[in-house]
């Protein structure tokens, strides 16, 4: 009996050490990256920009790999399945927070080891230039009118059924007591904003970020944004509550690590966040693409994550959804 506590002892100490040296030499070869939304889109990128911001601190390439579909729900799901040793992270989103209580998944923020906050984007009221000249839309208040005038007629595109787009175009209908059709796209804003700006249907209820190039083709005009102060790459466009409606609202998106990772692993990854979100090169494209930088560190974005539960549950209630 003796030899064998003397052995398992011995085996817990050789494990203990094979842990510190795994950890101290982490990371020793390229980290995947999962974006549970598509190319070309806002969480797009802001992930590959900051995963270039990490790699320069870490010395090694991050990959960004778009797992989607299931409205975000395979890519969280990705993350959270991952092997948690620190060779896979993703960046999870605002939609972590609805899918329990749309009962389409069991994932929350408490599956994940939350790293940081990275980003919050408002959404904005953006429509297809050539549908608002036919109709005499110039403003948030003709855009209002129309609706009116038209009950559920007009199509606004966000992401997925329930997701943060989808929520904003209901924030919408019912500050201005207007009725829209909502469509949903699963892969992500991008096919929402293309199909907007070819006039498939009539706009979107995505960030300005995500419709930018459009906006500044002249294909796409936004009409407000749904924040407390002008977006800086748009100073020309309002927010809605300078044009009398009250509506303020933002997603969020940040980094995680699957459940279980080592803690000196998890400490040497919070590093490199902390070391990423003031890198010049992330804060100018940042800048540059419209898209706020609004950190937390890692205890204070699980307590935000915690809050959100709570929050976007009951907005969600109010939405009947």
């Amino acid at each position: 009996m003796k030899k064998l506590l003397s052995l398992l002892v011995a085996m817990t100490f050789v494990c203990a050490l094979a842990t510190a040296a795994s950890a101290a030499d982490y990371p020793a070869k390229g980290i995947s990256v999962i974006c549970p939304w598509g190319a070309g889109g806002g969480t797009d990128a802001c992930l590959r920009a900051f995963s270039e911001a990490m790699s320069k601190n870490l010395g090694v390439t991050l990959t960004v790999d778009n797992r989607t579909g299931g409205g975000g729900i395979i890519g969280h799901q990705a993350i959270a399945d991952a092997e948690a040793d620190g060779y896979t992270m993703g960046m999870i989103t605002f939609e972590i927070s609805t899918y329990k209580h749309l009962g389409t998944s069991e994932l929350t923020y408490e599956n994940f080891e939350p790293l940081c906050r990275v980003n919050t984007d408002a959404a904005a009221i953006t429509v297809n230039a050539e549908w608002a000249k036919a109709n005499n839309i110039s403003d948030l208040a003709s855009f209002i009118d129309y609706c009116k005038a038209h009950p559920a007629e007009v199509q606004m595109g966000g992401s997925s059924n329930a997701s943060v787009w989808h929520i904003a175009g209901g924030y919408l209908m019912n500050a201005a007591d207007i009725d829209l059709q909502m469509i949903t796209y699963q892969e992500g804003a991008a096919t929402a904003v293309q199909n907007a700006a070819s006039g498939f249907i009539q706009g979107v209820t995505v960030s300005l970020a995500e419709a930018r190039s459009f906006i500044e083709s002249g294909h796409l005009i936004c009409l407000g944004v749904m924040d407390t102060q002008r977006n800086p790459l748009f100073p020309d466009v309002p927010t809605c509550q300078e044009q009398g409606y009250d509506i303020t609202y933002f997603t969020q998106r940040g980094i995680a690590v699957p459940k279980g990772t080592d803690p000196a692993v998890k400490a040497r990854l919070v590093e490199a966040c902390e070391a990423a979100i003031a890198d010049p090169a992330f804060v100018e494209f940042m800048n540059n693409n419209g898209q706020a930088i609004s950190y937390l560190n890692s205890e204070d974005y699980t307590a935000f994550l915690a809050q959100s539960m709570t929050d976007v549950g009951d907005a969600m209630e109010v939405l009947g959804l």
